[in-house]
């Protein structure tokens, strides 16, 4: 399903300290956001390229519900306890509102063929 609004929040991590901060997020992140937010659409780490990087990806009905349930997570009681415990292990955040690209978005979820000339019997 393709979200009508989706952010994209990217945090670069310092190195070497991606998974002490994968285990906070998980314990002290996850139970407010998921309260608050609902589930992610996806949480990544970077391989290739800009290394050290979190990804995650949250879908939002309009730009009022993203406004709506982001003061719901800032309000939590609980969220401090993580933005303390995070705190030294994030150097960076970068976080986008995208909306989807008109048609394209007809692709999304469409396999792959498995062979490489679909014509060859």
């Amino acid at each position: 399903m393709v979200m009508p609004l989706v952010d994209v929040r990217i945090y670069t991590i310092k190195p070497r300290k991606m998974q002490a901060f994968l285990q906070v997020f998980d314990e002290l992140a996850m139970p407010v956001l998921k309260q608050t937010l609902g589930n992610p659409l996806g949480c990544y780490v970077t391989t290739v390229g800009d290394i050290n990087q979190f990804v995650h990806l949250w879908g939002y009905a309009s730009l009022a519900d993203y406004e709506q349930r982001s003061a719901a997570r800032d309000r939590h009681p609980d969220f401090p306890a993580y933005l303390a415990a995070s705190g030294d292990y994030i150097v960076a955040q970068q976080n986008s509102l995208v909306k989807p690209a008109g048609d394209l978005n007809r692709w999304v979820g469409v396999t792959a063929m498995a062979t490489a000339n679909p014509d060859s019997d």
